[in-house]
């Protein structure tokens, strides 16, 4: 965890700078949980689309609760779509996470989109991400420029030959290992664990190489250390639902006999 006071709008400089972060998942359509992990000292949420049933009215509430909580607010959108990023960033999102990245053409879109200078971003005067007008549109379009993070989710075996060209594209500033895609891409196979060890490498290495920031999932302490020795510096740590099944699951342990 860094500094808590950090304020959210400097996530990508903290990203960039590779000072360790401290994330989870949000699957849950509340704001709840959201306040309650301000205080602890999260330094981000990932707000998830692709795998939970966030709308766009949840996902602009969500949003809302980590700014005033003092976190970052990251979006990971069902797929890739210039539409998808806008309306994620106009609700004030301050990373953009993208799953199943497979091309260094894809890579360069989410790029595009997600940046108004050389890029594609439609402009929107009132919204969140531009203080409701609070500030001109030039200085809203250059600070979202240097503040918005992008995030390639690398998690299919054929992007891994190419994650050192993703990582190198220009405006990607951090890769995220998506391990639980690319161990259900080996179904049964008693050696996917293993063979998924050995690709997390590859795809550190290539990012490493690139000089680009790494994310991962650690699942368990022993986990944690091994993703840090990989290089990542930036950690999900679990969802809102693996929390509370935790817990849950540690009570009736602990109490029901």
């Amino acid at each position: 965890m860094s500094d808590a006071r950090a304020p959210f709008s400097s996530f990508r400089d903290r990203l960039l700078a590779r000072q360790r972060l401290l994330g989870t998942f949000l699957k849950l359509p509340t704001t709840q949980v959201i306040e309650m992990l301000g205080p602890i000292g999260y330094d981000f949420v990932i707000i998830d689309q692709e795998h939970a049933p966030l709308d766009r009215g949840m996902t602009d509430l969500m949003i809302l609760a980590a700014r005033a909580s003092g976190i970052a607010p990251l979006v990971r959108v069902p797929e890739f779509t210039d539409a998808h990023i806008l309306s994620a960033l106009d609700c004030g999102a301050m990373g953009i996470m993208v799953p199943h990245v497979t091309s260094v053409e894809k890579a360069r879109a989410i790029v595009r989109a997600s940046r108004y200078a050389g890029g594609s971003r439609g402009f929107a005067g009132l919204t969140r991400a531009s203080n409701w007008g609070g500030v001109s549109g030039t200085r809203h379009m250059a600070l979202q420029d240097s503040q918005v993070a992008v995030i390639a989710m690398i998690e299919d075996q054929d992007a891994v030959d190419l994650a050192g060209d993703i990582a190198r594209v220009d405006g990607i500033d951090a890769i995220f290992i998506g391990r639980g895609d690319l161990t259900a891409s080996f179904g049964d196979d008693p050696q996917a664990a293993a063979k998924v060890a050995e690709i997390s490498k590859r795809i550190a290495a290539a990012a490493r190489d690139a000089s680009t920031p790494l994310m991962m999932l650690p699942t368990s302490k022993a986990d944690f250390d091994f993703a840090s020795e990989l290089g990542a510096t930036a950690m999900a740590l679990s969802s809102d639902h693996g929390f509370i099944r935790t817990a849950a699951a540690a009570a009736i342990k602990d109490y029901a006999g």
